[in-house]
């Protein structure tokens, strides 16, 4: 668990960044853009041993990032 958050928007994340969004904290392992064919929309996908999950986000949606 980080000390510090930071507010940030989706279009600023990059894969390996620990982000709290939708009452989850994950690491983000990959970014896929254009979701469901839409340009301002990426899913923010969480792959660990223990669970997989897909969070589908607008780039301008605010999420908190570890810092």
């Amino acid at each position: 668990m980080a000390d510090a958050w930071d507010k940030v928007t989706v279009d600023q994340l990059r894969v390996g960044d620990r982000v709290r969004y939708r009452e989850s904290e994950f690491e983000i392992a990959r970014i896929d853009a254009n979701f469901l064919g839409r340009s301002s929309m990426v899913c923010l996908i969480e792959d660990t041993p223990s669970r997989w999950h897909a969070y589908p986000a607008g780039l301008v949606a605010e999420v908190e990032r570890a810092g």
